[in-house]
This record gives C-alpha cells, structure tokens and sequence, in this order.
C-alpha cells in the first residue's frame, strides 16, 4: 500500500472511531437531564367530580399532569389510602399527588384548595 492510502485509510478510521464517542457522551448528556426533567413531581389542580369511599375511587377533572405526560381529562384514580377522601366532596377544588403504580393511576396526597 502506498503511503497516501495508508493516511487515508488511518484517518477515516480515527473520524469512524472517534465520531460515536463524541456523539455518545453528548446523547447520555441530554438523556440525563430530560431524564430528571421528567421525574420532578408536582401537585395538579383539580375538581372532584365523584367519590366512593367503599372501594377508594375518586374521580377527578384534572389539569396536565407533567410527571406522567398526561393532558387535562376527566378520570378514576384509586386513593392509595382510602382516609385521603374523608374530607373531600363533589365540587371540592383540590390539588393532589398521582402516580402511575402497577399499571394503576393512585392518589398518594389530596390538598384543599383555599
């Protein structure tokens, strides 16, 4: 092999070597962060549409809750404690805690809202 075919040949190896591991560290980079974006939990405005204190359901109209990647809707949550409905109503404006545990949306904390 010739001289300017052994440098080309070294230097399409060194960009093919050294391209995915620039591009690695740069991607994990951003997967981590959008990662920890994700993960931060907040309390989510809602209104309580119905309960049933026997079997712990509460049904809620929601605003976005961003932890989940969920929009605004009306839906059934299970009450991870069933003592998390005893002071709530139909009506009541509520902030609350959701999270998604075996498949099952499950309220972990309900705040009145002033």
């Amino acid at each position: 092999m010739n001289t300017s075919k052994k440098m080309l040949a070294l230097f399409v190896l060194a960009v093919a070597t050294a391209a995915p591991v620039s591009g690695f560290a740069q991607t994990t980079t951003e997967h981590h962060h959008t990662d920890s974006a994700t993960t931060t939990a907040a309390l989510t405005d809602g209104e309580v549409k119905k309960l049933d204190q026997d079997t712990g359901k509460i049904t809620i109209k929601h605003s976005e809750i961003k932890h989940l990647d969920m929009p605004s809707m009306t839906m059934v949550f299970t009450a991870k404690d069933k003592k998390l409905l005893a002071n709530i109503k139909p009506g009541d404006k509520i902030q609350f805690m959701a999270i998604s545990e075996g498949g099952k949306m499950v309220v972990t904390d309900i705040q009145p809202m002033p």
